[in-house]
């Protein structure tokens, strides 16, 4: 349990430059098994790296276990955050985010998602190099915020992704609100990011739009109804947590799909011959993606698994034991935290014959619809994020849109960190030049 009140808080935020279960988790499963106890943050935790209980736990949401986060995020996304509301409320905010999110709106939105990841891709090809992970951050980010606050990067006289880089660099650091620190710099970059929502969100009620164009018209029709149980402070944060979650994971997670298809060549053939064969299907081959077209990537969406389980973007899900729990011979104690790991799930070797290679063929046949046992890259049970078709969308249309059209090779500016396994994007820069 480490030191009184600070606990092991500094080896939990300890960075690590592995592509493997991270060495404060793996320490302790060698030491203690799959499910151990420690203190981060004045707080007692258990860690699970067990499948079963990591199951038992999402499927028991709202009666044995509720969703929680230490008070140091809580403090970072919003005490009225969604990943802290519970019940009623919890499902009104998920079928409202389904309203922008869901399968019927996606339809819609799969030629505005190309025509982004076109544009973007010509404009990438013309330069000498392009940072992956910042290039297709800044790309979804304005998809994202034009669809949800009708936001133009390229015309606001206030840079709001500024606001969220900021936020992001102290996101996992050590809680300490102090200028000059990360932690500081978070809070400091999410307080100018709410300003400016909270601005827009004043305007837009002075002068109501008499039609719906983005998600902040929605949102206003909802506050404006009598009945309503949605608050400024609930939307402001809704609003905030959407922008963060739709671009940074998924930049994430094309980044690194990017350099496995470079470092795997028998990955990157089948997969452009997938795509290929879908525009010389087509009566006019210079005709938009479908959404029947989209659906019928099948080794496409095998990448896209591979990539999610590798990248481990969401490295822990937390969650509170609402009473004594008994599991496999342990007791987790009532009002103490659960740590959900799916790193330790989805790096497991006897799920994962050598879990540190990029494998997407280990999909094949694999149907995967929501949360598994040993798979849960989205999360899992009731909170499974609602925003995963959103993700794969983006993912799939930016590489039919990059390998149909385009070839790419690392630069020397690429600083990649190298593992005994996995070697992760870290400032990955690639040179884009077009097909001949």
């Amino acid at each position: 349990m480490g030191w009184p009140l600070l606990g092991e808080t500094i080896q939990f935020f300890a960075p690590n430059t592995t592509s493997d279960i991270a060495p404060f988790v793996k320490e302790r499963m060698q030491r203690y098994g799959p499910i151990f106890k420690t203190s981060v943050v004045g707080r007692p935790v258990i860690v699970s790296t067990d499948p079963d209980l990591n199951y038992f736990i999402f499927q028991q949401e709202g009666q044995l276990f509720q969703s929680w986060y230490p008070d140091t995020f809580t403090e970072i996304f919003g005490r009225q955050n969604v990943g802290s509301l519970h019940g009623f409320m919890y499902k009104y905010l998920k079928n409202m985010v389904l309203n922008l999110f869901g399968p019927e709106s996606l339809k819609k939105m799969i030629p505005e998602v190309e025509e982004a990841a076109q544009t973007k891709l010509k404009r990438w090809s013309g330069q000498t190099s392009v940072e992956m992970k910042e290039a297709t951050a800044t790309m979804i980010f304005d998809l994202t915020a034009k669809k949800l606050i009708s936001y133009d990067s390229e015309n606001s006289l206030e840079n709001l992704r500024e606001s969220f880089v900021a936020f992001i660099q102290g996101l996992i650091s050590f809680p300490i609100d102090i200028p000059g620190t990360a932690y500081h710099k978070c809070l400091q970059g999410r307080k100018k990011a709410m300003k400016m929502l909270m601005t827009l969100l004043h305007e837009r009620r002075a002068k109501p739009r008499k039609e719906q164009s983005d998600f902040f018209d929605y949102v206003i029709e909802e506050l404006q109804r009598k009945d309503t149980i949605l608050t400024e402070a609930i939307a402001l944060d809704l609003m905030f947590v959407l922008l963060f979650a739709s671009f940074e994971t998924t930049s994430l997670a094309i980044t690194l799909a990017v350099k496995l298809l470079h470092d795997h060549p028998l990955a990157l053939r089948e997969l452009t011959e997938e795509h290929e064969a879908i525009i010389r299907a087509r009566e006019n081959p210079a005709s938009g993606l479908t959404w029947k077209e989209y659906k019928s990537m099948k080794f496409t969406f095998q990448v896209i698994n591979e990539t999610v389980r590798l990248a481990n973007i969401v490295p822990a899900i937390f969650r509170k034991a609402l009473r004594d729990i008994n599991f496999k011979g342990h007791t987790i104690p009532a009002g103490w935290a659960v740590m959900v790991c799916p790193p330790a799930v989805h790096l497991n070797p006897d799920k994962y014959q050598d879990p540190l290679d990029f494998n997407p063929w280990r999909w094949e046949g694999v149907e995967i619809n929501g949360a598994s046992r040993n798979f849960m890259a989205f999360g899992g049970g009731m909170r499974f994020c609602v925003g995963t078709e959103f993700t794969k969308v983006q993912m799939a249309v930016f590489l039919h849109s990059l390998v149909t059209k385009y070839r790419w090779q690392t630069t020397e500016g690429g600083d990649t960190v190298r593992t005994p396994g996995l070697q992760f994007p870290n400032g990955y820069h690639v040179k884009i030049s077009g097909k001949k």
